[in-house]
């Protein structure tokens, strides 16, 4: 059996974390699965990619029962391998949205944080347990976390590792809404169609300037915005764009 599921409907892929028995616990196979889905997404020309996981669980957290008896050597490689599956889904050039439909505690929590933004189920739990565990979060959570709900709540659910609700989750902007259970994924899915409707190539973009300008100064990073939206005006998609608006009809975008 597999321990990541990758399927395609189009240009929007969904990316099932398959560990039902084990909660979807991050190991290494699934560490280096939603890595390679990342590559397989972009070979395919996914232009949106959806990620959930199998059963009553998003991903619990790493799978602890093999990070027991880790030497330190070996809890940094596996810690840098999180980091770059993270990094892997992150900086891909198109969205991903996170569907926690379960627990999402630890690297649960990391997985979710490295895709653009989430929706949750109203049973799910989201949570930085680790220093229950007296280790650090390891697959980016004290970074990703403190620049997705600022500074002073990030330390706040890292120092106590507890567990919040999906209504608190979306409360302080962890994730973006909750749905019922059986409307999360299409709701997902309704969110991933209208990005799919738009010019890929400004998505790509917008993606790329929001991860490139988020540590840069402020007017270095409006110059990158100027930059980039001069460049957008080089493609057959901006003029296509522009035209379908201007003649009150669909755009026919081709990515050019």
């Amino acid at each position: 059996m597999s321990v990541t599921i990758l399927e395609h409907d189009g240009v929007i892929s969904t990316l099932t974390i398959n560990r039902p028995d084990k909660l979807n616990a991050l190991n290494r196979d699934v560490l280096e699965g939603v890595a390679a889905a990342v590559e397989a997404c972009i070979a395919h020309g996914t232009r949106c990619l959806i990620v959930t996981g199998a059963g009553k669980a998003f991903v619990a957290g790493a799978d602890i029962a093999a990070m027991a008896t880790l030497s330190p050597a070996e809890a940094q490689e596996f810690s840098e391998l999180g980091h770059r599956a993270g990094h892997a889904m992150e900086t891909a050039p198109f969205p991903s949205i996170a569907a926690i439909n379960g627990f999402a505690l630890g690297g649960g929590c990391e997985l979710a944080m490295a895709c653009d933004f989430a929706y949750a189920s109203t049973k799910a739990k989201l949570g930085q347990p680790e220093t229950k565990l007296s280790v650090v979060p390891g697959f980016g959570g004290t970074q990703r976390l403190l620049r997705r709900v600022g500074s002073a709540m990030a330390r706040e659910l890292v120092y106590t590792g507890k567990m919040i609700n999906a209504q608190e989750a979306l409360r302080i902007g962890l994730v973006n809404a909750v749905f019922e259970p059986d409307e999360l994924l299409a709701e997902a899915r309704k969110t991933a169609e209208m990005i799919c409707a738009n010019g890929p190539l400004s998505v790509q973009a917008c993606k790329r300037l929001v991860l490139e300008g988020a540590d840069l100064p402020l007017p270095e990073a409006n110059a990158l915005e100027a930059k980039v939206f001069g460049e957008c005006f080089a493609t057959a998609d901006q003029r296509e764009g522009m035209a379908a608006f201007l003649e009150k009809r669909p755009a026919n975008f081709k990515a050019e």
